[in-house]
């Protein structure tokens, strides 16, 4: 079981970034970027602004690596992640299984934020709406963060969402995002295989440093989950002179018929809040 199980993942893992490469869009050169003398952009150049004065986020972002994809906490010190009893009893029973009941092997949605760690995106933004637009390998997915005023979701108001609802606000020159509204029992890192509950609040704070540098501050609070909120930044670079490209999982399924493994158990609802 432990040797199918792994050779499952990996195989899920190959196909899922084989069948596509990253955002690819041949003699591209993108209006207002600035340029180096040898006409590459200048990745360190100002951060734009908007006609209102606020940073322009606006442009293709990718991390670059697998590493947060794999361990959102990369990085912290022992003791500033403190998982609770049920989420410790979850991740255990998701890593002896060897990560193979992973929604995304499934080509089920990453969650927020791990949508973020995994491959390009482009944010939009207008006056009343930011837009990010995911070029996962699972396929084409968008994500809506209002910012016409109106106030974050409380328990219970909408059906639970794998992205959950989410809207922002400006702190400064820092973009401030509080998503709710997620589905229990959600998976926030892969090979760590955090797990979240539908209590989860996603504290996201986007903050351009140049042109071609952003990061991305996360905060996890989830008292479900974690005796504690924690916090992790992520570096994202820009990808100048270029576009995303349609990325679908269409053959991944036909990859899975070929392998046998036990059907998951079922995994322990998140302990309900009291009244």
């Amino acid at each position: 079981m432990r040797t199918q199980g792994t050779a499952l993942a990996t195989i899920a893992a190959l196909v899922l970034v084989s069948g596509l490469a990253h955002a690819q869009w041949l003699n591209l050169k993108t209006p207002g970027t600035p340029r180096l003398p040898d006409g590459k952009a200048n990745l360190l150049a100002p951060a734009p602004r908007l006609p209102d004065g606020r940073p322009d986020l606006s442009g293709i972002w990718d991390v670059g690596n697998m590493l947060y994809f794999h361990d959102l906490a990369r990085g912290l010190k022992p003791g500033e992640l403190e998982t609770t009893p049920w989420a410790s009893a979850v991740r255990k029973q998701r890593m002896d299984r060897d990560h193979v009941d992973d929604p995304y092997g499934y080509c089920l949605p990453l969650g927020v934020p791990r949508i973020n760690t995994r491959s390009p995106f482009k944010i939009v933004q207008t006056p009343t709406m930011t837009a990010f637009l995911h070029e996962t390998f699972v396929g084409m997915m968008f994500r809506q963060v209002f910012t016409d005023g109106r106030p974050m979701l409380k328990p219970g108001e909408n059906e639970p969402t794998w992205l959950g609802y989410s809207v922002g606000r400006w702190d400064g020159d820092t973009f401030v995002v509080d998503t709710t509204g997620f589905r229990d029992g959600g998976w926030l890192s892969a090979r760590e295989a955090y797990p979240h509950s539908d209590a989860l609040h996603v504290i996201e704070r986007w903050r351009r440093k140049d042109f071609g540098h952003l990061d991305l501050t996360i905060t996890i609070d989830d008292p479900k989950a974690y005796v504690k909120p924690w916090t992790n930044t992520i570096p994202l670079v820009l990808l100048p002179d270029t576009e995303l490209l349609e990325a679908f999982c269409d053959n991944q399924m036909t990859i899975l018929k070929q392998w046998s493994y036990q059907p998951p158990p079922v995994e322990p609802p998140s302990p309900r809040e009291e009244k």
